[in-house]
Order: structure tokens, then C-alpha cells, then sequence
């Protein structure tokens, strides 16, 4: 049965901070979203498409305006042959036997549907739609997508899952699993945690695995940033628990804060550059003697569109790690928009956290 998200109003296609609060609950909810689908208030062909979805198997999330809400009650009540009723304050379908502010349940024939009235700077409404937990992720490192297929299919075969697996960065997997009718997912992550010991985290949330380990083992971690511009903290600070493993971090954007925050030699920014292996060294080395923290993640380089030169064209990224007894380095080259770049320099930086300290992370 596939799960289909449905915004109705135009707020949710141009107010993306709107939408992608309404996206983190549903994710929280629910197993996986299928598709997800928008249409303007004024759009004639919605009461043709939800025909479609009412005469299908599938599960239906309506999230709408309260604006709009007793209006998608109205066309969802056409197409199930029903009328709107006064309850608990709302105009609902009759048949939505289960209801709660601002939100209610409707079944019909095969399909299940959640109709849910959301608007801005308001907290979203209970979702009603149960969910099948017949899926998982787990997170794969150091392993090409080739070699993860190769090592997993057999696991999957003898335990009746299938799985998919997607690159978020190089030497990062993300591992979909899905259990077919007689599958067990547990015993699949299990063996597959068996033949990857310190490759393998079975947590679908890498940053929350990291601040929980973090919190556990009583440790710190501190950043230095100049290109991702404090992506890098916001990616730990938008979960909850950040500050139990995180007291701080630097952006040092200019070369000038580079060497008054963090103590980068004068010498090394003028002879390599900001954007080299010698300066995210020194910036990870001062991060971590100003925050004493146990971890530091440093990141410099030409995240775009303009800047590069033939050198070091835009894309160049210089990214460090360091803990209390190693450190490591490394050049890559990123392909895309400014943004783009930033997100996968501080995805880069997040994977060589986890894997600087296998016995920690794994």
C-alpha cells in the first residue's frame, strides 16, 4: 500500500519552511512517502484526481488551508456520495468516524484517508493515519554502491527484504530496506552488521546517532567553518539533544578571523591559501584548543559560482578532522550550485567524523 502526500494551496509550494515542517512530521509518522503532490486552490483538475486516490488501495494525506479545509470536505464528499456534518467544531465528511482538531480519518472502499488543515506559524494537527512498520534504513560507510549490493543481496535473499541503496556523498550509503510478506528485517540488519562491523550503523539518523554516541561517551565536538558558513552546526543544532555534545563552533569567513580565532599562521594562509590542506589542518588543531572538545570538523574552500581560479576551480574544498590523537585531511572536488557544493562539503565533513573513530561510531 503506498503512502500519497497531498498539498493543496498555493503557501505550501512558495512557503518551503511551511512545507518542509509539514514533511518532517509525516516522516516521523509514517514509513515512507511515496509521492508527494501540489496543487493550487484554483486547480479544476483536483476533484478528478481525487476520484483516483479514493478508487485506489492506497493511503492519503490531504494537508490543506483552513481556508480550504471545508472545501476539499465538500469534493471529497462528491466523490464518496456522502455530505458534510458539524463536528467538534468542523464541517467533515459524515462517514470520518475518526476526527480530532483540525484533522480527521476517512476510509473508503480500499483507500485510507488523512485530510489535515495546516497554516502558518501554527503547530501541525495530530496525523490520524496509522503506518506499517515494515521498513528501515541503516547507513553504510567506506563502501562503494556496487560492493554494498554485491555483499548485501544474498542477506536479503535468505531473509526476505528487499533494499536499495543510495549514495548521499562518496563513502556514504544510505540502505532503504523493505520487508516482503514473510521477511525480517531485524535479522537482516543483524547479519549485515556481522559481515560490516565497523562499517555499518543501523540508526537512520547519522546526526542523531552521533550526538547520542557523543552524549554516552561524555564528548564534545567543535567546528570551523568558512565555506559551508555554519551549515555544518545547523545540521547537529536542528537536533534535539545538540547541546549536550556541542558547546560552540567558529565561522572564521575571512582569513583575518582565521588566524585571531583560530590561530592559523599568517604565513601558511599567505603561502598555500585559506583553501589548502595546511589552513583546515590548523583550523581543526585551533577549533579544538579553543572549545576543548574531543572532535573538531574544519572546512574551507570555493563553494561558487564565482571565485575559482585554474588552480583551484570552483568546487575546491579542503576538509579536516581531527580528535584528542589523529587528524586527516583531505582535497575534493564538488560538481553543482553554491548550495549544492556547501551541503556536500558538510555531508563530506559529517562522514569523516563518524569514521575517525570507528570504535566510538560503530
Amino acid at each position: 500500500m503506498k503512502l500519497h502526500l497531498l498539498f493543496i494551496g498555493n503557501k505550501f509550494i512558495y512557503n518551503k519552511s511551511l512545507k518542509e515542517y509539514v514533511l518532517r512530521k509525516v516522516e516521523e509518522k509514517c514509513d515512507f512517502i511515496n509521492t508527494v503532490t501540489h496543487f493550487k486552490e484554483s486547480d479544476n483538475s483536483l476533484l478528478l484526481f481525487l476520484e483516483d486516490e479514493f478508487n485506489s488501495s492506497d493511503k492519503l494525506i490531504i494537508v490543506t488551508t483552513k481556508h480550504n479545509f471545508s472545501t476539499i470536505g465538500k469534493m471529497i464528499s462528491t466523490v464518496t456520495s456522502d455530505n458534510q456534518i458539524l463536528k467538534d467544531k468542523m464541517l467533515i465528511p459524515s462517514k470520518a468516524e475518526i476526527y480530532a482538531e483540525d484533522t480527521y480519518l476517512l476510509e473508503y472502499k480500499n483507500s485510507t484517508t488523512n485530510v489535515i488543515s495546516m497554516d502558518e506559524m501554527k503547530k501541525m494537527p495530530e496525523i490520524l493515519l496509522s503506518s506499517e512498520k515494515n521498513r528501515a534504513t541503516v547507513n553504510i560507510f567506506e563502501e562503494d554502491r556496487e560492493s554494498a549490493n554485491a555483499l548485501l543481496g544474498s542477506l536479503a535473499q535468505m531473509h526476505e527484504v528487499s533494499f536499495e541503496v543510495i549514495t548521499i556523498i562518496e563513502g556514504w550509503l544510505r540502505v532503504e530496506i523493505e520487508s516482503k510478506k514473510y521477511g525480517n528485517i531485524s535479522n537482516f540488519i543483524d547479519s549485515a552488521k556481522q559481515l560490516l562491523p565497523k562499517k555499518l550503523i543501523s540508526a537512520p539518523d547519522i546526526i542523531g546517532h552521533i550526538i547520542e554516541v557523543l552524549d554516552a561517551n561524555q564528548r564534545k565536538v567543535t567546528f570551523a567553518e568558512s565555506c559551508t558558513g555554519g551549515l555544518l552546526s545547523y545540521y547537529f543544532t536542528s537536533h534535539n539533544g545538540a547541546s549536550k555534545i556541542l558547546d560552540g563552533s567558529l565561522i572564521t569567513y575571512s582569513n583575518d578571523l582565521k588566524d585571531n580565532w583560530l590561530a592559523v599562521e599568517h604565513d601558511a594562509l599567505e603561502e598555500f591559501g585559506a583553501v589548502s590542506s595546511q589552513v583546515v589542518e590548523q583550523m581543526s588543531e585551533g577549533a579544538i584548543s579553543v572549545s576543548h572538545a574531543d572532535y573538531a570538523l574544519s572546512v574551507s574552500g570555493i563553494a561558487g559560482d564565482t571565485g575559482g581560479s585554474e588552480s583551484k576551480p570552483v568546487g575546491t574544498v579542503y576538509i579536516g578532522v581531527r580528535s584528542k590523537t589523529a587528524h586527516q585531511e583531505v582535497h575534493v572536488h564538488f560538481n553543482g550550485d553554491r548550495n549544492y557544493v556547501q551541503h556536500q562539503s558538510a555531508l563530506y565533513a559529517i562522514k569523516m567524523l563518524v569514521t575517525i573513530d570507528k570504535d566510538v561510531f560503530f
